[in-house]
C-alpha cells in the first residue's frame, strides 16, 4: 500500500447523453444528468471523477466531447474520461475539451501500441488503461467490447504489460462485482497492485464504507465506486472521516 493519500472517485457511466447504473454489466437504470452530477460531486468533496461512456460510437463521439466541455468549465477536480475511444486523435480531442485523463480498453487490447504512442505524445499521466476482468474457473481475464467479449488474456500478465507500454495507472472492474454491493475482488486486487508500481483504481462492488476500506488495504490506490454514490446512501465526506478515524489516509476536500 503505498503512502500517497487514497482517493475517493466516483463513476458516471454515459448513455445517450445520461449518467445510468446497472448491475454486472445489465439492467441499466437512469441516474441523472452528467454535468449536474459532476458539478454535485465537486461540491460533495470527491478527490476525482470518472466518465465512461458505456455504449460509446464514433457517432456520439461529438456528444460526449459536449458533456466534457461543459464539464471542465464547472468542475475543479481531475476527471478521466473512457469509452470507444480508437486513436490518438480521439484522445487529443477529449483532452483538448477538458478532461484530465482518457481512459482506454478495448482499443489498448487490440493495439497495445496505442498506450506507447498515446503515453509518449500526452505524458503517462493523462492515460489510464481500463481492465474488466471475470473470473473464470479460479482465473481472472481481460473482457472487451463493453463485457461483451473475452480476449483470453490473463489479467496480472496484461497489468505488467500496460504497465510497460507506458500507463499512467489501471483502472480494476470485476465484472462479477459490479453493482452487486457485495464488495470489490479483494484477491486480484491484491496480486495486481502487489505486481506494478504504477497506481490502482477499485472498482465493481463497493456497498459500504468497509469495502472502500478492504481496497484500501489490499493495495487500492484510489477506489472508484458509483451507485451508493448517486443514490446517496454514502456521503463522500462522511466516507473521509470514516477512513481517517481507520488509520487510512484520505485526501482532505472540504465540500462546499
Amino acid at each position: 500500500m503505498s503512502g500517497f493519500a487514497k482517493r475517493i472517485i466516483p463513476c458516471l457511466d454515459i448513455d445517450k447523453g445520461r449518467v445510468v447504473k446497472g448491475i454486472n454489466f445489465v439492467d441499466i437504470v437512469d441516474a441523472g444528468d452528467p454535468i449536474e452530477s459532476a458539478i454535485k460531486y465537486n461540491n460533495l468533496g470527491a478527490d476525482e471523477l470518472v466518465f465512461l461512456d458505456i455504449t460509446a460510437t464514433h457517432e456520439k463521439r461529438d456528444t460526449v466531447v459536449h458533456i466534457v466541455e461543459e464539464v471542465a468549465k464547472e468542475v475543479f477536480i481531475p476527471f478521466t474520461v473512457g469509452g470507444g475511444i480508437s486513436s490518438l486523435d480521439d484522445i487529443y480531442s477529449l483532452l483538448n475539451a477538458g478532461c484530465d485523463k482518457v481512459s482506454i480498453n478495448s482499443m489498448a487490447v487490440k493495439n497495445p501500441n496505442l498506450i506507447k504512442e498515446a503515453s509518449k505524445r500526452f505524458g503517462s499521466s493523462c492515460i489510464t488503461v481500463a481492465m474488466d476482468i471475470k473470473n473464470i474457473n479460479g482465473k481472472h481475464f481481460i473482457f472487451t467490447a463493453g463485457g461483451r467479449v473475452n480476449e483470453n488474456i490473463e489479467a496480472i500478465s496484461w497489468a505488467k504489460q500496460v504497465e510497460d507500454l507506458g500507463a499512467g495507472e489501471i483502472l480494476l472492474t470485476s465484472m462479477d462485482k459490479d453493482g452487486t454491493k457485495n464488495g470489490y475482488d479483494l484477491e486480484i486486487l491484491n496480486k495486481i497492485s502487489s505486481s506494478l508500481s504504477i497506481p490502482v483504481i477499485a472498482s465493481g462492488g463497493a456497498g459500504k464504507m468497509e469495502h472502500i476500506k478492504e481496497a484500501f488495504e489490499n493495495g487500492a490506490d484510489a477506489a472508484l465506486a458509483a451507485s451508493i454514490f448517486h443514490f446517496g446512501e454514502i456521503g463522500i465526506m462522511d466516507l473521509k472521516r470514516y477512513l481517517n478515524k481507520e488509520g487510512i489516509s484520505v485526501r482532505e476536500t472540504n465540500a462546499n
